[in-house]
């Protein structure tokens, strides 16, 4: 691994990546059973640096922001270097959300330049928000050689002889401006500087370290936190190659553990309860002596990995299972939402450990995370190096908010000092979320004191992002709470959303004025739907510039209302 204590940006750890391992793999890009894309650190600089002198040479200057909309491949990584190589600030946004949602934030976060795949780009230029769009530079990968690209450049076209200039940045200097939430209300912008993300990547990899010969299976998109960390900056430091599938079909991604002997793969909640189900299937139509068979070895591997896991040990007692995961995978990453400690105990015991771990964007990707030393599945592991927890508050059992300090903190809320100002108070950022620490130093959560939901799929659901689909509806006021935070429960799931509706004086919530909610409401996806309303007669304190006091209006509601009062949609 490089020595990162000897770099002051992303973009200087990334270029000496490239020349230190020049010869091993670094990408490969895989499209259902075809290889598409394999490329050396060699290789990727020498597609990325005549990219970066064209950008230099179309006027991108240093701390310019440029955007990414775009799926896992080896584009976005290549991009993204060319950027930090030219002093700029990358917003990775989700490729996922709607046109109407990227344009708003492509309009938030001030970026000039953008650079997105073709299906992408066809959906922007068709919103009717696109002709008030501010960009100065659109570059378009896999566009058809016939497609109206609305002024915007060919991404393999747009390349420039000459070698750029490797423009030097600060620890201090932004990074990446990494949104947090969704649109529609307030966006979140977590402007992270380049420390954040070289000090992550070191405390990180100290415990799980990555090498040439490592092969991290990305599935999550890059723009995720995790994965930007885990499946891009983390191998790459350490001349480790990530592999790209252009299909998450599950055939395509079991057949990629086998294809590419898999070291890692960072997958939601979601995604390893369905691994589970098809794993315990396959087990439980084993014939009776197999079965037998595999009971005493899972019992043996049990009384071996107490203390913490011996991959050697755990192959050779369940060799068939080890194979189907390609025979060289030492562990499961997953954390940004609850992890059920049954599933994690279920693949501790076949020998695959599940790095359960627990962050947020405001802190890079990760404060805590097991270290397997020992296994515990009743926890989000121990804080990693350089990282101080305290509990707020603590009631009589040890549980409060979780508060946190590490020089991974983001620097601030992108043009939001009042959010900022809430969210770090004193050098401490304070989660929202509520836990317990144990003598042991691991951290246990038990749910939320702020007003947001997280899914099994990794999605950050904000309440006030919603609220905007219900504007116009012949009611005075209206808001959207998690249920779990107007009565709090100490639990990480059965959590739902509840809309407040505030009617005018004279006003009443007729049946219509339900009828219209309601259809509003299955225009959105299912996880973001709303699960119930209620009534509410008194108007909703308010800040001087008229944002709802959203934890007034809930101490309010808790002490005048229960959970029976909300009504079904």
């Amino acid at each position: 691994m490089l020595d990162l204590d000897q770099h002051q940006s992303l973009g200087s750890a990334l270029r000496e990546a490239l020349d230190h391992w020049p010869n091993e793999t670094c990408l490969i890009e895989s499209d259902r059973d075809r290889e598409r894309t394999r490329l050396t650190y060699s290789d990727f600089k020498q597609m990325a640096l005549p990219l970066a002198r064209a950008l230099q040479d179309a006027e991108f200057n240093e701390g310019e922001r440029a955007a990414i909309i775009m799926t896992n491949q080896s584009k976005w990584l290549i991009s993204a270097y060319t950027i930090f190589h030219a002093g700029g600030v990358l917003v990775p946004l989700d490729y996922k959300l709607s046109a109407g949602e990227q344009l708003q934030l492509l309009a938030h976060s001030k970026a000039k330049f953008l650079i997105v795949e073709y299906h992408l780009w066809r959906a922007i230029t068709q919103h009717p928000d696109f002709k008030d769009h501010k960009l100065r530079i659109v570059l378009v990968t896999e566009a058809p050689p016939t497609a109206d690209l609305k002024a915007a450049f060919r991404w393999e076209e747009f390349r420039r002889k000459g070698d750029p200039v490797f423009i030097a940045r600060k620890r201090e200097d932004p990074a990446c401006i990494v949104y947090s939430s969704g649109t529609g209300g307030r966006p979140k912008g977590c402007v992270l500087t380049q420390g954040n993300y070289l000090e992550q990547c070191k405390s990180l990899t100290a415990w799980y370290p990555f090498w040439p010969g490592v092969r991290y299976l990305s599935i999550l998109p890059t723009n995720h936190a995790i994965d930007f960390m885990v499946g891009f900056i983390g191998p790459f430091v350490c001349g480790a190659s990530v592999v790209h599938l252009r299909t998450l079909r599950p055939e395509y991604v079991r057949d990629a553990f086998v294809r590419y002997r898999i070291t890692y793969v960072t997958l939601v909640p979601m995604i390893i309860k369905n691994l589970e189900r098809g794993v315990r299937g396959n087990l439980e139509a084993l014939p009776g002596w197999k079965r037998f068979v595999l009971d005493r070895a899972v019992l043996i591997n049990k009384l071996f990995t107490r203390r913490q896991p011996n991959v050697k040990l755990s192959r050779s007692l369940m060799p068939g299972i080890h194979k189907a995961f390609g025979g060289e995978l030492l562990a499961l990453i997953t954390g940004g939402a609850f992890m059920e400690p049954a599933t994690l105990q279920f693949f501790y015991d076949l020998g695959i450990p599940v790095a359960n771990g627990y962050g947020l964007t405001e802190a890079c990707t990760v404060l805590t995370v097991n270290d397997l030393k020992p296994f515990r599945a009743d926890t989000v592991g121990k804080p990693l190096p350089g990282v101080e927890l305290r509990i707020l508050k603590p009631d009589a059992e040890g549980i409060g908010e979780v508060a946190a300090k590490s020089p991974t903190i983001m620097s601030h809320y992108l043009d939001d000092p009042e959010l900022t100002a809430e969210t770090i108070v004193d050098g401490w950022l304070l989660t929202g979320d509520l836990g317990r620490m144990e003598d042991s130093g691991h951290l246990q959560l038990f749910g939320r004191k702020k007003n947001m939901i997280v899914t099994e799929g990794g999605k950050n659901i904000y309440p006030e992002d919603i609220e905007s689909v219900f504007e116009g509806i012949a009611i005075k006021e209206h808001c959207i709470f998690a249920s779990n935070y107007l009565w709090p429960k100490k639990e990480m799931t059965g959590e739902k959303l509840a809309l407040v509706l505030h009617p005018d004086l004279n006003q009443e919530v007729t049946p219509s004025v339900v009828d219209e909610v309601a259809a509003r409401n299955r225009q959105l996806p299912d996880f973001k739907r709303v699960n119930g309303y209620f009534v509410w007669d008194k108007d909703f304190p308010r800040t001087a510039s008229m944002k709802i006091k959203r934890n007034e209006l809930a101490e309010q509601v808790r002490g005048m209302m229960d959970p029976s009062a909300l009504k079904e949609l």
